[in-house]
């Protein structure tokens, strides 16, 4: 049995985002996403079947909407992102390694989760 922790990170920049799947059930799946000063390719958007919820465990993020919103998120922030709700990572921080934890699923009543 190996043990892994959240925090562990590596010291140089990485050439892109590290996805590790922690866990996977039925229509489940739990992500660390670690990034080092990252954001998403230039006209490059998310378009998911799966709904997804997303944590910042470490560091800064900015998300960036298709409508043009943007969101600031740092350590213990948390967001519901819809299925098809188009969105891409504009920045993350380069002072620190950001640590994301991202659940995707597949929900029945999303409008539930936001409030």
């Amino acid at each position: 049995m190996t043990m892994k922790n959240l925090f562990d990170t590596p010291n140089p920049k990485l050439p892109q985002e590290q996805i590790e799947k922690i866990a996977e059930g039925s229509g489940c799946r739990v992500e660390r996403i670690l990034s080092t000063g990252h954001s998403s390719p230039p006209n490059f958007w998310y378009d998911q079947n799966e709904d997804e919820w997303v944590c910042i465990v470490q560091g800064q993020a900015v998300l960036e909407f298709d409508s043009g919103e943007l969101l600031q998120l740092g350590p213990g922030d948390h967001y519901f992102i819809p299925a098809h709700q188009r969105h891409r990572v504009k920045s993350t921080s380069h002072r620190e390694p950001t640590i994301w934890l991202a659940v995707f699923f597949c929900s029945k009543s999303p409008a539930s989760l936001r409030s």
